[in-house]
């Protein structure tokens, strides 16, 4: 079953964040790497990315056949999601014991939810 485990910045990560030295960060940097090697090695990892500020992020929708594509408003957030992994994992605790390996849990959560399985359905 597939899960997508979720990290977020929110204030407190930002917090720890800001107090890191630059080598904290970097080995931060190197952890996500290595888990990232660990999982594909295990043959959990569909994929891994961390994503771009917010402030980048473009809202699409569709409008009497045409398409918009905005760059606000911006809601005033305190959190806002900043990365992901997509693994394939056998069981939930093995996607728990995977998400417990993730470097920003060792400070804040991060999120595991289920990835649903539309195989079955019919169209």
């Amino acid at each position: 079953m597939k899960y997508l485990i979720l990290i977020q910045s929110n204030t407190r990560s930002q917090a720890i964040w800001d107090k890191m030295t630059d080598d904290e960060r970097t080995a931060f940097g190197r952890d996500h790497l290595t888990l990232n090697e660990e999982m594909a090695e295990a043959g959990v990892l569909v994929a891994a990315e961390g994503l771009a500020d917010p402030s980048l992020a473009r809202f699409v929708s569709v409008r009497a056949g045409e398409r918009i594509v905005s760059a606000g408003p911006f809601a005033e957030v305190k959190e806002h999601l900043a990365g992901f992994y997509l693994v394939d994992c056998p069981t939930p605790d093995d996607a728990f014991a995977w998400a417990a390996r993730i470097p920003d849990a060792a400070t804040t959560e991060v999120e595991v939810r289920p990835v649903l399985d539309l195989s079955g359905w019919e169209f």
